[in-house]
């Protein structure tokens, strides 16, 4: 298992008063970590049905210390906790730098459903799907 990463570059208005990214900023880049993994790495392979339907269906961030705004990219790493039918689960570390050995500042998760825009329903992962995914899997005991 290799986890998925993408460099979320800061912006100047992610900052609060005390010159650290804002709480519900937090949210935003965790966002932006996801388009990577989901849109534009699945759409690179060809996979565009996360594109046309993929819905938070939970969120939970836990604030480790304080994330200080900078020029350089937070590092996210993403991993996949819970692969169902229909949905799964993406666990994420942000670090407070662009390295793999930068501390960790927040940990978040996003329990992730698929639906069917067009027909307006849930539906399931494909195969292809399911494969992408499964090359970011990590087993939680």
């Amino acid at each position: 298992m290799a986890p998925f990463v993408a460099q979320v570059p800061l912006r100047w208005t992610d900052q609060d008063a005390y010159r650290h990214v804002n709480h519900a900023r937090i949210v935003t880049l965790i966002e932006e970590a996801r388009v990577a993994l989901a849109f534009t790495g699945a759409g690179a392979e060809g996979l565009t049905g996360f594109a046309s339907g993929l819905l938070v269906a939970n969120l939970q961030v836990d604030y480790r210390r304080q994330l200080p705004w900078r020029a350089e990219p937070v590092r996210v790493e993403i991993t996949v906790r819970e692969l169902r039918a229909a949905s799964f689960t993406l666990y994420y570390e942000l670090h407070d730098g662009p390295g793999a050995d930068d501390p960790v500042a927040v940990t978040a998760s996003t329990r992730m459903a698929l639906y069917d825009l067009d027909a307006q329903r849930p539906r399931r992962l494909t195969e292809d799907e399911r494969d992408y995914l499964k090359r970011h899997l990590e087993e939680v005991s």
